[in-house]
């Protein structure tokens, strides 16, 4: 008599949390997993057959991403709106562009206006169970505001995760640290789901950050058996190609597989707890690799392209490789649409949820054919007359066109005062060119900037850009020559600035609205000019335990 009482009582709570209104009587509502890798941009091996054997791709391993990809939907034009960890997550998280977040639009000195509302409160409103493990809004004050802040938080089990090259590189016994690490993973997620009280749906934000620099010299090849070598003549042509950033590209690609092993740990725990198939798996990163030209804060396809890889058992159809163009901040009204909620009114993302219902691959929904990013600070501060560079891009399928508003400005941050030389040790940070992560690929290419074969990789990364950049992607997918003053191109250029420009008002960026200095005074612009200058991103700290 009592177990029956018991699973009456689980029905009813089951029915309470986890149930919701819609054709044909109640249905489950589904968990949600998002698992979020900083600084991943687009490298999983799940891409070899797009990209093909001899790309980066045909180096990486991702067993567990591919196999998200392969029971669900792969896409392959994901873009964030912000190629800068604060702004895109806060564009995520609020499901509208970053210039609609306030401070929190700008990495450095970033500040949550808490009457925005964001996916996981709103789901928690609702009766969801919320949680998040290591990075979720950052660096910023109060930090993880967004996500309810240190209450929500999941990591007495260890952080270990965000550290993981340096850590099983240091050990003796590499293979045992590798698991001790792992166990840490599945003990935050365990303690996660043994809050919630029976029945009730969930929503967990996993976000390692072993992806951000720093990494561990050769731990790509010691660890995970990625060759530098076997990277030659496979690189970005905008990046040397010698010794220096082979390994430094193996050793970030290692840490790429150790957030994919993570993966696996997850999907593990799902299988066991029968939840797998009831569970809406979301899998990408927030911007391009970090520490390396056009990538992290460019508006280039290797600062805004990412990975992005979705499974929800049947509810969605597997095996498919969808083209429609999809901005990270599509994922939050795509959330509240899964569990039945209707997103708010200021959301400017869309939710993607019928192209994951649908059947077909390529290009479902005829409407998605181009895709809006952007940057304001990141960390480099106004200083002697010096401010934050400011861009937006419109990426289509055939063009990538790139408004700079102020093209007398450093792209990558003000260069160091002449008399300061050039002191350089490899992965130690740079005093110029603060908006660029430190990292041995940095250093060798200021140290060898005169030399004829480098400087004009050297200029393409830190020199001053043109008020327009337009390039052609059937003829240049790498993005290496700006057609902006052909004139076979500007009827293209043309009709690229107006929709552009036409999206940017619509939206209510400030950039296009009032005078367009919103960006270039206080509290936006940053510190003052008597301030000590940055030292590159704020390095990573290990998380306290909530």
């Amino acid at each position: 008599m009592m177990r029956k009482s018991f699973i009456s009582f689980c029905a009813v709570l089951a029915t309470g949390y986890g149930a919701v209104a819609g054709e044909g009587g109640a249905a489950p509502r589904p968990n949600i997993l998002f698992a979020f890798a900083d600084d991943w941009g687009c490298y999983a091996s799940a891409y070899r057959k797009i990209d093909g054997e001899n790309s980066i791709q045909g180096a990486v391993n991702t067993p567990n991403f591919d196999r998200i990809a392969k029971e669900g939907v792969l896409f392959t034009h994901a873009h964030v709106t912000a190629p800068s960890c604060t702004p895109c997550r806060s564009s995520l998280l609020t499901g509208q562009y970053f210039w609609r977040t306030g401070m929190g639009a700008i990495l450095l000195g970033a500040k949550w206006d808490r009457s925005i509302p964001t996916y996981p409160l709103l789901l928690k409103d609702k009766g969801y169970h919320i949680g998040f493990s290591y990075k979720v809004w950052s660096p910023g004050t109060p930090a993880d505001a967004p996500y309810g802040a240190p209450a929500n938080r999941y990591v007495k089990a260890g952080n270990d995760i965000n550290h993981f090259g340096k850590l099983v590189s240091a050990a003796a016994d590499k293979e045992a640290k590798k698991r001790e690490i792992f166990a840490q993973v599945a003990g935050n997620f365990q303690q996660f789901l043994e809050d919630r009280k029976p029945g009730q749906p969930w929503c967990y934000w996993f976000g390692p950050t072993q992806t951000h620099r720093p990494f561990e010299k050769g731990s790509g090849q010691a660890l995970w058996g990625i060759d530098p070598d076997k990277l030659k003549g496979k690189l970005p042509a905008f990046l040397p190609d010698n010794e220096v950033t082979r390994e430094d590209f193996s050793d970030y690609l290692g840490e790429a597989q150790s957030f994919d092993a993570a993966i696996g740990v997850l999907l593990k725990k799902l299988e066991e707890t029968g939840e797998l198939d009831n569970t809406l798996i979301v899998v990408s990163g927030d911007h391009g690799m970090g520490g390396m030209p056009r990538g992290k804060c460019n508006l280039y396809d290797f600062g805004t392209h990412v990975a992005l890889a979705v499974r929800w058992g049947a509810t969605v159809p597997g095996g498919r490789v969808v083209d429609d163009f999809v901005n990270l901040m599509d994922l939050a009204p795509t959330f509240l649409e899964a569990a039945g909620e209707t997103p708010p009114p200021n959301m400017t993302g869309r939710s993607v949820l019928k192209v994951l219902k649908s059947k077909s691959s390529g290009q479902v929904d005829p409407s998605r054919t181009f895709v809006i990013s952007g940057r304001e600070r990141h960390v480099d501060i106004a200083r002697e007359g010096n401010l934050p560079y400011p861009h937006r891009s419109i990426r289509t399928k055939d063009f990538l066109y790139i408004r700079n508003f102020k093209p007398d400005r450093w792209p990558m941050g003000t260069p160091p005062p002449p008399a300061s030389g050039v002191e350089l040790l490899t992965n130690q940070t740079y005093a110029g060119f603060a908006d660029m992560d430190a990292s041995p690929t940095k250093a060798w290419m200021i140290a060898h900037r005169d030399e004829p074969d480098v400087k004009p990789l050297f200029d393409l990364a830190f020199g001053k850009r043109p008020g327009e950049e337009l390039y052609d992607l059937k003829k240049d997918p790498e993005q290496m020559k700006n057609v902006a003053d052909d004139p076979a191109y500007q009827e293209a250029k043309r009709t690229l600035a107006g929709q552009l420009t036409t999206e940017l008002q619509r939206f209510g960026d400030p950039r296009v609205t009032g005078d367009g200095t919103t960006f270039d005074k206080p509290p936006f612009a940053g510190p003052k000019a008597s301030d000590p200058p940055p030292q590159g991103e704020p390095v990573k700290k290990p998380e306290k335990d909530a």
